[in-house]
């Protein structure tokens, strides 16, 4: 199967049209027709019906177009890797991550490669786990940088996954004396703070972040004898610490997010024993010498 023909396929799925994808690959429509003639001439098997207007994949076509999404990613990285094969004078690396990362440890790592290979540029994209491993295996980044908890474990089934950092988690509340425990964040609130139980929370409201978080709060609460009411949700740890210290609710936040901003009226309480993992996550055994400078940056930046 010819490469062109599986991105045209690749492009109908993603863009809903033949019209479409003729624009967003820069072809005539007629070339694009032609290109899924002559990929269902080597299937044998149809890949488009009419629908209405217009058309909608066959069964083999979204089988196959989601294969060419990954065929095309490999390819692309398989370029990649010869072209940084030889140094890392030259190139782009790209790297997916979650915000609180991208404002702590990120920076340390684009100053570091900025630092010791002036050539290579260094592309960032802000995404949650799935869609920044959704990215990876399309080839449209080289490095994924994610979080798991127990019970929502990352999916890196057919990549490779480097441990960066153990994160601790914090539940975070309203300061008693509105003054908060101030300063840079989680490693003063680690020295200064009790550790806490969760059991007296069991009549607060709660704020709760993505769907993966949630389900980590959920579970920690049910484990303290209690189903948490999730009054308000957000994905922004800046709004979740205002909400808290206007004193609304209660939420856990990780140790990246209180690093990367500490609201002055709020109180961190590390919670025994709880963190998620933190992961550097690459396609395949053997990542482009960019990706893996990438990868030991992360590692570095979280020592």
């Amino acid at each position: 199967m010819d490469l062109t023909r599986l991105r045209v396929l690749a492009a109908v799925a993603r863009e809903g049209s033949v019209t479409a994808a003729a624009r967003s690959l820069h072809y005539a429509q007629p070339s694009v027709s032609h290109h899924l003639a002559r990929l269902e001439a080597e299937v044998g098997a149809p890949l488009l019906e009419r629908h209405g207007r217009g058309v909608r994949l066959t069964a083999a076509g979204r089988l196959l177009a989601a294969r060419a999404e990954e065929i095309l990613g490999r390819v692309g990285a398989a370029r990649d890797e010869l072209d940084a094969l030889v140094s890392l004078s030259a190139g782009r690396v790209r790297l997916a991550a979650f915000p609180s990362a991208l404002a702590t440890l990120v920076p340390d790592v684009v100053a570091r490669l900025a630092r010791d290979h002036p050539g290579l540029g260094v592309g960032l994209v802000e995404a949650e786990p799935p869609e920044a491993l959704d990215a990876l295996r399309r080839g449209a980044v080289d490095v994924a940088l994610v979080f798991e908890h127990d019970r929502s474990p990352a999916d890196v089934e057919g990549l490779r996954a480097v441990p960066v950092l153990a994160e601790e988690l914090f539940l975070v509340r309203a300061a008693d004396d509105g003054a908060g425990t101030g300063g840079a964040g989680p490693a003063r609130a680690t020295a200064s703070d009790r550790l806490v139980d969760l059991a007296p929370l069991a009549d607060a409201a709660w704020i709760a972040g993505c769907e993966r978080c949630r389900a980590d709060l959920v579970g920690r609460c049910e484990r303290a004898g209690f189903t948490p009411r999730v009054a308000f949700e957000t994905d922004d740890y800046v709004a979740v610490q205002s909400l808290v210290a206007a004193g609304v609710g209660v939420s856990l936040l990780p140790a990246l997010a209180l690093r990367a901003h500490r609201h002055p009226r709020v109180d961190a309480h590390a919670l025994p024993g709880a963190a998620r993992r933190v992961l550097a996550v690459t396609y395949g055994d053997r990542p482009s010498p960019g990706a893996a400078a990438v990868v030991d940056g992360l590692v570095d930046a979280a020592r």
